[in-house]
């Protein structure tokens, strides 16, 4: 049996597709007699587009990720599905008018008119190949190029079976999609690893028929009907996850002028589901799909996988897919990673109110880039999100990254059933005191209400009448009860605050993205003073020095979130302190929090500024040069500002 898997435009380009690594190894190791290739269609028609027209990195980036909730990208192939090169290009360019500046617009169109030839060359390849089996992933932007290859594979090779999976054929999403594209013979739902080898062997053997009502989750015809088994039970235990087999993907990527845009990365899985999903399903969160339950590879089987994936392929950049980092890791995998030798540069997703150790033993690691969740400033708003964290946990995430030389990458979100505009008031009037700390990676945006999650599954929360977001009905020509089943992202009545406080927002995070790069902001502990050292635009002071013992006591302990009452209470613990009254702390948080020091939210305050990374040398230096230079100049000279992590980058 001859298996070929198709990776499908919009799959990130510096990434090998994870599902199809996975199910290449499972075919390869659990389907005796079948072969298994993956055919990198996202790399030949980066190669095949180039050829035609001025297309770039940046615009497949904008089709394969950022685009996603415009739709762009699926219509771009639409055009491919229905064998139309002018599919629905007016009402596309009525909805899209106001959206889309003029260049895109005319790239968009100019791709919609011309995919349909790419992907009829894909098709007759596949089908000159002769596969027994072709399997199409499916995640964000691709399932109507997926759609679209299995139609024409179809219509050129009607013998070969087409199997479609991935997140965009989940639960009812999958039902969908057997029901309304008939050139699908199979669609595996959830987790593949298990349900595609089952029905490999029983379309070998000959029992497919039969086999398919057994495969949970699977969706296949009986006399012409399609049939949708019931969802798997509960998820795949993690030692059913198999490591990836990224074969022919870097030597695709060398040969293709794709290797001239980006710089590729190993994708490696450690962990499904989340933990804190299990708990308090973030309101807004759609991901995850059919199982939020959390499981985790043994510590040493990732640190293996990591190992062994670094070394094939001599690559040491890699993305950590896990929705949350298992807490086990911080002791385990990441320790060894560290004494390794390999200089491992990682993303990874984590939660906001991890300690400065615990982003220490990250940074140490090699996982640079990591991504919070921190979503607002604003402990009402978080807790109608149901995140767990408060705003000054977020904002004492943003300070100790920097500090330990973490990027940050997050994204500023409104729009929530319940906010109001004097939930966002104070945060707008203190964004300039953070100008030196990583800003969101785009301006603030209403939410979307995703498939799966808490504002879909329960109205009560506040969105009722649901329906698909306009873009999949100028993609799809399907009524609109099917198009609820098939969609992923749903139109919803605004919520929460109005487009003037949203605008005050965003015109305050475009500030701080303009003045991020030339902002400082440090401090150093000298034992009996804090000398603070600010280059921040809307701040004219430039150093502070802060020698009152009770005021340094105060700082030091605001390098965690408290209330003034908590703050006097164990500042005033020392005897030496103890006639400083709880007046005085107020004070004290109300010049800092003016001079942009401290941050405050729901009564909570937390210090802004990292430790400068130079402490040692500083101090050093102190010592020895303090009567010989005015306190101003030691300050001023020697000060140094913590590095910048470096800009967010997201594959």
């Amino acid at each position: 049996m001859r298996v070929l898997l198709l990776n499908m435009p919009w799959s990130p380009i510096d990434l090998p597709s994870l599902a199809l690594g996975i199910l290449k190894r499972s075919v390869d190791e659990r389907v005796p007699g079948a072969t298994c290739e993956v055919l990198h269609a996202n790399l030949e028609f980066t190669d095949w587009i180039t050829r035609r027209t001025e297309f770039s990195a940046e615009d497949y980036e904008y089709y394969a990720l950022s685009s996603y909730f415009l739709g762009c990208g699926d219509w771009v192939f639409s055009s491919a599905l229905y064998d139309d090169p002018a599919w629905k290009e007016a009402e596309f360019t009525e909805v899209m008018a106001g959206k889309l500046r003029s260049s895109r617009m005319r790239m968009t169109r100019r791709l919609h008119t011309v995919v349909p030839e790419f992907v009829e060359e894909i098709a007759q390849r596949v089908a000159d190949l002769a596969p027994d089996v072709v399997g199409l992933t499916s995640t964000f932007q691709q399932n109507t190029a997926a759609l679209a290859a299995a139609r024409h594979i179809k219509r050129l090779a009607p013998q070969v079976v087409t199997v479609m999976g991935g997140a965009n054929c989940d639960a009812e999403q999958g039902a969908a999609v057997h029901r309304n594209f008939p050139f699908v013979d199979f669609v595996v739902r959830g987790e593949g690893e298990d349900a595609f080898p089952r029905l490999l062997e029983a379309l070998r053997d000959g029992s497919a028929a039969g086999a398919a009502a057994g495969i949970p989750g699977l969706c296949h015809r009986s006399d012409g009907t399609s049939v949708a088994n019931p969802m798997p039970a509960g998820p795949l235990p993690p030692a059913a996850i198999l490591p990836p087999d990224y074969s022919g993907y870097f030597e695709r990527l060398a040969a293709s002028v794709a290797r001239n845009w980006v710089e590729p990365k190993l994708v490696v899985e450690g962990a499904r589901g989340c933990w804190w999903g299990e708990k308090h399903h973030c309101t807004f969160c759609g991901l995850n799909g059919s199982f939020m339950k959390f499981r985790s590879k043994s510590p040493d089987t990732f640190y293996q996988e990591i190992m062994d994936l670094a070394e094939r392929h001599r690559v040491l950049d890699m993305y950590v897919v896990d929705n949350i980092l298992d807490m086990r890791y911080l002791s385990t995998v990441l320790p060894r990673i560290i004494d390794s030798g390999y200089d491992l540069r990682m993303h990874i997703e984590i939660k906001a109110n991890m300690r400065r150790p615990q982003l220490q033993v990250l940074a140490d690691a090699g996982l640079i880039y990591v991504q919070p969740g921190i979503e607002s400033l604003n402990s009402r708003v978080l807790d109608l999100m149901d995140k767990g964290v408060s705003g000054c946990q977020n904002v004492r995430m943003l300070r100790d990254a920097a500090e330990t030389g973490l990027s940050v990458s997050w994204n500023y979100l409104h729009g929530f059933p319940g906010e109001t505009d004097a939930d966002y008031d104070p945060v707008i009037r203190q964004l300039p005191a953070l100008e030196h700390l990583n800003p969101p990676v785009d301006l603030s945006a209403r939410i979307a209400i995703e498939r799966f999650s808490p504002y879909f599954n329960r109205p009560e929360l506040g969105f009722t009448g649901l329906r698909p977001e306009e873009h999949y009905l100028f993609t799809y020509d399907l009524p609109e009860e099917e198009l609820h089943d098939l969609a992923y992202v749903f139109q919803a009545p605004e919520r929460g605050i109005g487009e003037d406080t949203v605008s005050r927002l965003n015109d305050a995070i475009a500030a701080w993205k303009k003045h991020h790069t030339d902002a400082r902001l440090t401090h150093t502990d000298l034992g009996d003073e804090i000398v603070l050292v600010s280059r921040r635009h809307s701040f004219q002071w430039r150093t502070k020095r802060l020698t009152d013992p009770f005021g340094v006591a105060v700082f030091r302990l605001l390098d965690q979130p408290h209330s003034p009452d908590a703050l006097h209470r164990k500042a005033t613990a020392d005897p030496a302190f103890a006639d400083r009254t709880a007046r005085q702390v107020r004070e004290l948080l109300d010049e800092w929090t003016a001079l942009g020091v401290t941050f405050t939210d729901a009564g909570q305050y937390v210090h802004v500024a990292p430790a400068s990374v130079n402490q040692d040398l500083l101090r050093l230096d102190y010592m020895n040069h303090q009567h010989a230079r005015p306190a101003s100049a030691r300050a001023e000279g020697h000060v140094t500002a913590a590095r910048p992590a470096p800009a967010p980058a997201l594959p």
